[in-house]
């Protein structure tokens, strides 16, 4: 089984991070490739990176020159899974339904950490939209910005840990959820600390995608997520053989 995970920036060295993170989980047999876009922001803060990270994202799925078995879009709260799902025929899982959901197995109410206070509203529509947020909490913000998470790791940890904390205590959450692809790996350090379940987005998501390639499942094509269908775009970035004809 061949699973590729998208990095949602253009930080090759975050893209190698998460795919570590991925493989600790993966089950022998599973294949982990990496993606970095090719263009993009170097990390996503605000609507204009995501949106313009989902045009990136599916360009370097649909570029890939191999057979895959699954997608992973690794951005938390990220735009682009709908669009991922109409081009594809095989699962395609987004980090932050994957751990919200997760989460919801593991207590009663759920709460995210994420990186600056602006991303926050973008994490509480996704939410809404995937049906997750009657069961969180609250979205607090740790006031990392994402490239700090690997320039200033230790700072970070304890930023996310403090919020974590406050979670708990405050908003009486029960599981904490790591609201970035940048966290990946530092769910153990801070459930010590926590002393609650910390659920990482990109664990979530392999494990999800490999049970669905296990049983044969993928997206229904029979109306939401149909394939595109065949128009004439113009300056479209997307490798023109992987959508439809007549581009």
């Amino acid at each position: 089984m061949r699973i590729l995970v998208a990095n949602v920036n253009t930080t090759a060295s975050m893209t190698d991070s998460i795919a570590v993170s991925a493989r600790a989980v993966a089950a022998p047999g599973t294949e982990i490739v990496g993606l970095t876009p090719r263009f993009g922001a170097d990390s996503c803060e605000g609507n204009f990176e995501s949106y313009l990270a989902a045009i990136a994202v599916m360009d370097a799925v649909t570029s890939y020159p191999e057979p895959f078995d699954a997608v992973i879009q690794a951005g938390y709260g990220e735009h682009g899974r709908e669009g991922l799902q109409e081009l594809l025929d095989v699962p395609v899982v987004d980090i932050t339904e994957a751990a919200a959901s997760t989460a919801m197995f593991l207590g009663h109410k759920y709460s995210v950490v994420t990186t600056l206070d602006r991303t926050v509203p973008l994490i509480e529509d996704r939410l809404k939209l995937a049906g997750l947020e009657a069961r969180c909490a609250s979205v607090r913000a740790s006031g990392m910005a994402v490239l700090e998470l690997e320039e200033e790791p230790e700072r970070a940890v304890e930023a996310i840990i403090s919020q974590a904390m406050a979670a708990v205590s405050q908003d009486k959450a029960e599981v904490i959820v790591l609201g970035c692809g940048g966290m990946a790996g530092l769910d153990e350090q801070i459930r010590q600390r926590a002393g609650v379940p910390v659920v990482d987005g990109v664990a979530s998501a392999v494990t999800i995608a490999e049970s669905l390639v296990r049983m044969g499942l993928s997206t229904s094509k029979v109306r939401t997520y149909a394939a595109p269908r065949p128009k004439t775009v113009v300056g479209w970035p997307l490798n023109k053989q992987a959508v439809p004809a007549p581009l």
